[in-house]
């Protein structure tokens, strides 16, 4: 990876990572701004103010922003993390700068027409419902509710009615102005580009942004907890969460191979045993998300109400078995894994540029894929059981389960499971 990084005199990063043999660019701007740096009132605002940079400006209407870009053939589209905001679109080289210059239009002149911001707070609240018709997708609000109670990393990104119905204008002028702020943004451009180049076009574009640093945010407190919703649906949606690492953490690798042994494809132990073996469901898997100051391990099973008194004894007992027994063939599997998603997603100009993106916020530098493969393996199966006992070992856990969840553990016999209670197995056994 051949990247060239430059920082511009108004306070703007500027990326440009050359792939050669490309004819299309991968480019956006990503804001060191999402849901947690809002405030109660502000709940979902940041998701709010990606949808509406799209709504118009002082020299594009909604239709004409949608046009221009379709006219070359280009895709332009945004979205709002707990932690960033990103507009971005892939385009064929010739047309970086028609997409460069629709991204610093719409982010330094958006109306926010009121007609507008009524018709996009019905589209919000529609999105919204949609989220809670998908149990499998809103448990996860409700696990980062539990993980990260009274706290805006654990509240919805998409808000609520009651803040998305009271959102403004003004609020989401002075959000922008306070939040999106130069100091805090990266443009990265991937693909068939030329680093003089998109340094011209991020001076002539960008230029209008305020200057300037992001507030800072409050530290994230893993706190965790319950939540259980009884619903008459066919599955029971469970999802578990235990304190982990933040993406800057030294063993941010070992947490990721962690989880991938655990629960991360077909050969996995959560896999094997709670499917293959017992029946117990349908899908089940682990993962490790990492913030800037904080993270944690989640589990995730979909299964039936009466196989919902086990499941939760099960991913317990694995999580214990692996912190003894976790075997090098293990580990090597999961690396395997890591490293493919990792090297097929450098060949995907847009995962390069997010990825440069995030590893700029989070590290203040970015990684090779060259680097990212020797931390992997040099990692081996003793770490990664060092590991698995400190998960075992915080008694913290967090709940949050929707449908026919009856029969499910409870929560106070499950933390029972973890902390000082934990039986860690010999490597011998």
């Amino acid at each position: 990876m051949t990247l060239e990084i430059s920082k511009l005199s108004n306070g703007l990063t500027v990326v440009s990572d050359p792939m050669p043999g490309l004819e299309s660019v991968a480019v956006g701007l990503w804001v060191d701004t999402g849901s947690r740096n809002e405030t109660l009132p502000q709940m979902g605002v940041s998701h709010m103010l990606e949808h509406m940079a799209f709504k118009g400006t002082a020299r594009r209407s909604a239709r004409a922003i949608a046009e221009e870009i379709e006219a070359v053939g280009g895709i332009l589209n945004a979205y709002t993390s707990r932690e960033q905001t990103a507009f971005h679109a892939r385009v064929l080289k010739d047309d970086v700068p028609l997409a460069l210059d629709i991204i610093g239009d719409i982010l330094t002149s958006p109306t926010f027409e009121p007609a507008e911001l009524e018709r996009e707070r019905q589209v919000v609240l529609q999105e919204l419902g949609q989220a809670r018709d998908t149990p499998d997708d809103i448990v996860f609000d409700h696990l980062q509710s539990a993980i990260y109670r009274d706290q805006p990393l654990g509240w919805p990104i998409l808000g609520e009615e009651k803040t998305v119905n009271a959102f403004s204008r003004e609020m989401l002028q002075d959000y922008m102005a306070t939040q999106y702020r130069l100091d805090g943004m990266t443009l990265v451009a991937s693909g068939a580009v030329r680093h003089a180049d998109i340094l011209k076009l991020a001076e002539e574009t960008c230029g209008g942004l305020n200057p300037g640093a992001v507030p800072p945010v409050a530290q994230a407190r893993y706190t965790g907890g319950d939540y259980r919703e009884i619903e008459d649906l066919e599955q029971a949606h469970v999802a578990y969460a235990f304190p982990g690492v933040s993406n800057s953490d030294p063993d941010y690798f070992v947490a990721q191979i962690y989880a991938t042994a655990l629960g991360g494809g077909t050969s996995s132990r959560l896999f094997q045993e709670a499917r293959e073996k017992r029946g117990l469901c349908y899908s089940i898997y682990a993962f490790s998300n990492g913030f800037q100051d904080s993270g944690f391990l989640g589990v995730y099973a979909g299964t039936g109400e009466t196989e919902a008194a086990e499941i939760s004894a099960v991913i317990a007992g694995e999580m214990e078995a692996i912190a003894g027994n976790l075997s090098e063939a293990e580990v090597a599997r999961a690396r395997a894994q890591l490293k493919v998603s990792l090297l097929m997603g450098m060949e995907r100009p847009g995962t390069r540029a997010e990825q440069i993106a995030g590893q700029l916020f989070a590290l203040g530098r970015v990684q090779s894929a060259v680097e990212i493969v020797a931390q992997l393996d040099a990692i081996d199966a003793a770490a990664v059981k060092r590991y698995a006992a400190q998960v075992m070992q915080q008694a913290a856990p967090a709940v949050a389960a929707l449908g026919p969840v009856g029969r499910l553990e409870s929560f106070d016999a499950f933390s029972r499971r973890f902390g000082a209670a934990a039986r860690l197995p010999s490597a011998a056994e």
